[in-house]
């Protein structure tokens, strides 16, 4: 049986692996030789053109490295997969691979806060012009592709307000321009949803979140055409911007419950967010699990599953974050999502730090808001976590605001 006939739980743990095993073992090993040695002049020039399979230095390819960009390809349905030291070198690198001064390039205004800064800062000094539209405004994006587009990137969910970008309509779009249209993935992994499949011609993980799940090891990874992936990776092996094999391996390993911890934690996740529609001193949830939230229809269309991620904001904005985040007990107050821990954070010290105020709010991001990484842990407790936690909130924060 191949892996196309099995379900994404048995390609979570067996894909990508056997062909690295070694002398007997059942788990792949963890490959820190930088070089790679070969006796036969011939056999190494041809290894080294990539003529033949094999290694030949560590900033280029390994053998661990490799088990995990087979899995990640496996799990996304790609024909080629490469990795990264994190995931804004994914990003980065990708980027970097596909633009070039004079180009033009369209995304949302919801990206992930780094995201945003390449678009903002460090594009326009390269000459290379980003349009950012509304996010869900599907058809500010068709004008503004129509008009000329070598690159769509989209996010879907978004970091941190959880939007939704209809992605099979938008690939479509950006074909029609002759555009690259790039999904971040993170957010949803190929558990929930799969880029590809909808019309994507790549999709990029940090993989440092819910692909590795135990916030141990950073990674990053571009699934896609065989094409594209090698200009990626041909790019990323002169930059240097190499997963290192220890991270691998433990990347690897977490994958292996990645279908388990979906499933847990996108229900943790939902509970959480009807908990706190019944909250007074919440404003706003946002989760597309909710039938209330703007892009719900999308979601339950191209996900299998809404996730485990989710914000809110809370009246007395940053007063009241200060007052309530330090009363919970179940969770990490840590800048980092997708570990088996529930993990919470403002935007403002997590997803957007690097942005000023005015930019945040530009982005439609309060200051009060609250990113929610919804863990392992049972959600009645998580629950109960959060009334006790507003329950402590001083009645003064509230009194004439």
């Amino acid at each position: 049986m191949s892996m196309k006939d099995v379900k994404m739980s048995t390609k979570a743990v067996w894909a990508g692996e056997k062909n690295q095993l070694a002398f007997g073992a059942t788990q792949v090993p963890v490959v820190h030789s930088v070089s790679f040695g070969y006796d036969d002049m011939d056999e190494w020039y041809e290894v080294a053109i990539g003529n033949k399979e094999g290694h030949i230095y560590g900033r280029n390819t390994n053998p661990t490295v490799d088990a995990f960009e087979e899995k990640i390809r496996i799990l996304e349905g790609a024909e080629a997969a490469t990795s990264f030291s994190t995931g804004m070198a994914a990003i980065s690198n990708t980027l970097g691979t596909l633009l070039f001064p004079g180009d033009r390039m369209v995304s949302i205004k919801d990206t992930y806060g780094g995201t945003n800064k390449i678009f903002t800062e460090f594009l326009p000094k390269q000459k290379i012009e980003a349009v950012l539209c509304d996010t869900g405004d599907h058809e500010a994006i068709e004008k503004e592709v129509a008009k000329g587009c070598k690159v769509l990137y989209l996010e879907s969910p978004t970091n941190p307000t959880v939007k939704i970008t209809d992605i099979e309509r938008m690939a479509k779009v950006g074909k029609k321009a002759g555009a690259i249209v790039i999904v971040d993935n993170t957010f949803a992994t190929p558990i929930n949803q799969n880029p590809l499949e909808l019309g994507a011609d790549l999709v990029i993980h940090s993989a440092t979140k819910f692909l590795g799940g135990h916030a141990d090891a950073l990674g990053g990874s571009v699934c896609g055409s065989k094409k594209l992936v090698e200009s990626i990776y041909h790019y990323r092996e002169i930059n240097g911007a190499t997963l290192d094999p220890m991270s691998a391996y433990l990347l690897l390993r977490g994958m292996k419950t990645l279908q388990l911890r979906m499933e847990k934690q996108s229900e943790n996740a939902m509970a959480v967010a009807r908990y706190l529609k019944s909250v007074d001193t919440v404003e706003s949830v946002f989760y597309p699990g909710l039938a209330d939230h703007p892009g719900h229809d999308i979601a339950k269309k191209q996900m299998n599953g809404f996730g485990s991620m989710l914000s809110f904001s809370v009246k007395g904005g940053v007063d009241t974050l200060r007052h309530l985040l330090p009363k919970l007990k179940y969770v990490n107050r840590a800048a980092h999502l997708g570990s088996v821990e529930t993990i919470v954070g403002p935007s403002r010290t997590t997803s957007h730090v690097e942005c000023t105020p005015e930019e945040r709010a530009a982005m439609g991001i309060p200051e009060g808001l609250i990113r929610y990484s919804a863990g392992l842990e049972d959600k009645d407790d998580l629950i109960h976590d959060l009334e006790q936690a507003f329950q402590s909130l001083p009645e003064s924060l509230f009194i004439n605001k």
